[in-house]
């Protein structure tokens, strides 16, 4: 996390820090009943403690994490069932989108789409991490804008906030289906078919739900560990 880059201002550190936390929370890395020191995790980053206390606040508010007295923020339980109700919503949205977007689309932006989802396949064969977070967000954004529903896709982009990017661009399994599922959806797209293209949107969220579930179920993140203090985690 860079401090110093040119324009970050304080809300924005802030903000990056909230997503790197949900990030590691949502991923399983923090488990439920870990604590999260202020100090240690804004030394880790590199940061002040201002923009990290800022965030544990914002996700105080998401109920992601807890403020115990003299102890400092614990990580709050997370259940199977809140883990597949954020995905039920965000296949529901981001399947409705796609649908209206397969009616809008023109030509050109359907090239768009294609020049990302290429560039996203050069991303995948060298395992570039960060350029695969990237570009997976550009061509769900590009579709969400063909889409022209500004609020709905505004109600997508805040469950996808708990989406642990770092989680998928490290699975070999989703990376070699990411190819397939965007094929899928350009493909609906193109022939402005939208229920085809609903249906392929939502299949791709819901194989995130599963591979993250089974994830999550094989660290046995549901069950609630004792509270333990961890550097910055």
């Amino acid at each position: 996390m860079d401090a110093g880059k040119p324009g970050l201002n304080r809300r924005q550190l802030s903000d990056e820090v909230a997503a790197h936390l949900r990030d590691r929370i949502m991923s399983g890395e923090l488990k439920p009943g870990s604590y999260i020191r202020i100090d240690q995790l804004a030394g880790e980053l590199g940061i002040s403690a201002t923009p990290v206390r800022e965030a544990l606040a914002a996700l105080r508010g998401e109920d992601m994490v807890s403020l115990q007295p003299s102890k400092g923020f614990a990580v709050n339980p997370l259940s199977r069932r809140d883990v597949q109700d954020l995905f039920q919503v965000q296949a529901d949205i981001a399947g409705r989108l796609a649908g209206r977007a397969a009616a809008l689309v023109s030509a050109e932006q359907l090239e768009e789409l294609t020049g990302i989802q290429a560039e996203l396949a050069k991303a995948v064969r060298t395992k570039d991490a960060e350029r695969i977070e990237r570009l997976e967000f550009a061509f769900h954004r590009g579709v969400n804008l063909v889409a022209d529903s500004r609020k709905l896709a505004w109600v997508l982009r805040s469950a996808s906030l708990y989406l642990p990017q770092s989680f998928y661009s490290s699975d070999a399994g989703w990376r070699r289906g990411l190819g397939t599922a965007h094929r899928a959806i350009l493909e609906a797209l193109r022939a402005a078919d939208e229920q085809a293209a609903r249906s392929a949107m939502a299949k791709h969220v819901l194989d995130g739900e599963r591979r993250l579930v089974k994830h999550l179920d094989e660290g046995g993140i549901w069950a609630a560990d004792q509270p333990r203090y961890v550097a910055g985690r």
